[in-house]
This record gives C-alpha cells, structure tokens and sequence, in this order.
C-alpha cells in the first residue's frame, strides 16, 4: 500500500545530502591538446645564419714555360753528323773541311742551326736530325708554351709554295716513335726564309693537321709565325697571339732601331726565353 501521506521538506533534503556523500565512479582524463607541432621556419625567431664559403678562384689559365717532362722520356734519332751541333760547332767544321758557302749542304746546315737558335728565344727546345727515311722533319723537341711536342721543316728556298705544306703532313705519319700518333699533342712547323704565300695560308687552313708557319732570315730575325685552326683546338694553342715590340740598342734577334716579333698570352707579350726583359709593343 502507497502511504497518502506527503513527504515533508526534511526527508527531501536528506535524500540530496546522502546522494551527494555517496562515492562518485571514476573517470580517466584525457588531454584534448594535440601533440606540440614544429615550429614554422617562417614563425622561428630570427637567427643568424652561417654564410657559405666561397671557392677560391681559380688560378688564371696562363702558359707554362717550365721545362717539359714526358712520360716515357724522348728518344730523338741519331744526329746526322758527328762533327757538328750546333751553329759554332758547324761554322768550325766548315772552316776545317773548306767547305763551299754556296752549296746545299752549308747553306741547308746553316739554316737549320740558325732557325734552331732563333726559337729557342721563344721556348721552342729543338735538336737538328735527318737521314735515312726522315720524311724531311730536320727539327724535332718540344714547345713550352704551351707544353707540346714539335717537328719542324726547314726550306731555304726562294719561292716556297703550298707543296711544302703537303710535304709537311706527311712527315706527321712518318716521324720517330715519341712524336708519331700523338693526336693534338703535336704540331709541324713549316720554316722557309720568306713570308706565306697566300697559297701557303690556304694550305694550312685546309689541312686536318695542328700546323703552323715560321717565317725567319739567314740572320736569325723571326719575321712571322702563325698557325692553323687545327692548332689551337687540339695542341692548346687558342689565346696565344703574336705582335710586335720596339727594339733598343742591343734588341737580341731584333733590328736595332726597328720592331721584332714577340709571342702574346690573352694580350700581353710573353718574355723571351733566357731573362731578356719584355719592352713595350707596338
């Protein structure tokens, strides 16, 4: 049976007080934060940044005239004679022999002793050969500047033609062991007393070959030097120039008085081999 009676406010009140002392369940608290995020690059405070080192720059690209060493070591060929050489040597054998001035032999002897001295000035290192199946290369050393490898042919002639630069190209197959299929490592130089033809020009410029041309007197004046295409792309011959420069007094192979050719790196003239100090140009 339901009591009719009302509760009174007192037994209400002690119903909340005892709901509220009972012991509550327990809840495990769990952290609505995200985990901590990096910070942007862009919202960091700013820091000093360590500057990259810059390469040094590179040295400049300039010719080197040291002596040139290689690896094996040159065998030139036996010299032709063995009572001369040089042109001291060869001037004294031609007084004791009585040897005639007007020959082909002194006169060809003569020429080549006297264009081996004249480029020595310019950092050519050459020894006069010849003989049996030479293929016409008299002159054989190296370069220098820059640091290749020479065969040269000398013609003391009157008029030189195109045809000596064909004679040229084939001394390149025919020459010694050290200076045969050396691709780009070898340039022929073509030596006559008179300037190139505009034949001889042509001749070089067609040639598949690194050539050049020196132009040099009886007296030992280099008057020209100039070289192919050929030359420049594969024996490193590209930013070596030629001019000219006032001679003094005493101008070495010069005229005294008059101008003389000098080798040039990028525009400015190379010293003579030897210490001789470079004079302004023209």
């Amino acid at each position: 049976m339901f009591s009719s009676k009302m509760r009174g406010p007192g037994s209400i009140a002690r119903r909340l007080l005892l709901r509220r002392l009972a012991p509550q369940p327990l809840r495990r608290a769990f952290s609505s934060a995200a985990p901590a995020r990096p910070t942007p690059e862009s919202q960091q405070p700013d820091q000093p940044q360590p500057q990259p080192q810059r390469p040094p720059p590179p040295p400049q690209n300039i010719p080197s005239t040291a002596t040139t060493t290689t690896n094996p070591p040159l065998i030139y060929p036996s010299a032709p004679s063995p009572h001369h050489t040089d042109l001291p040597t060869f001037l004294a054998h031609a007084a004791r022999t009585n040897l005639d001035r007007s020959s082909t032999v002194y006169v060809g002897t003569h020429f080549e002793y006297t264009v081996l001295l004249a480029l020595a000035r310019y950092g050519l290192s050459l020894r006069r050969v010849g003989g049996v199946s030479d293929c016409g290369i008299d002159l054989l050393g190296t370069w220098s500047i820059p640091i290749i490898l020479i065969l040269t042919q000398c013609k003391a002639v009157q008029r030189p033609g195109p045809h000596l630069v064909r004679e040229l190209e084939g001394a390149f197959v025919g020459a010694p062991a050290g200076w045969r299929g050396m691709s780009g490592g070898v340039v022929g130089l073509l030596v006559t007393e008179k300037h190139a033809t505009k034949g001889i020009r042509e001749a070089l410029a067609r040639s598949r070959w690194p050539m050049g041309f020196v132009a040099c007197s009886r007296e030992g004046r280099v008057e020209q030097f100039l070289w192919n295409r050929r030359a420049e792309e594969e024996a490193g011959l590209e930013g070596l120039g030629v001019g000219m420069r006032y001679v003094g007094s005493s101008g070495g192979g010069g005229q005294a008085g008059g101008t003389e050719l000098v080798l040039t790196w990028r525009g400015k003239n190379l010293p003579f081999v030897g210490g001789e100090k470079e004079k302004t140009a023209v």
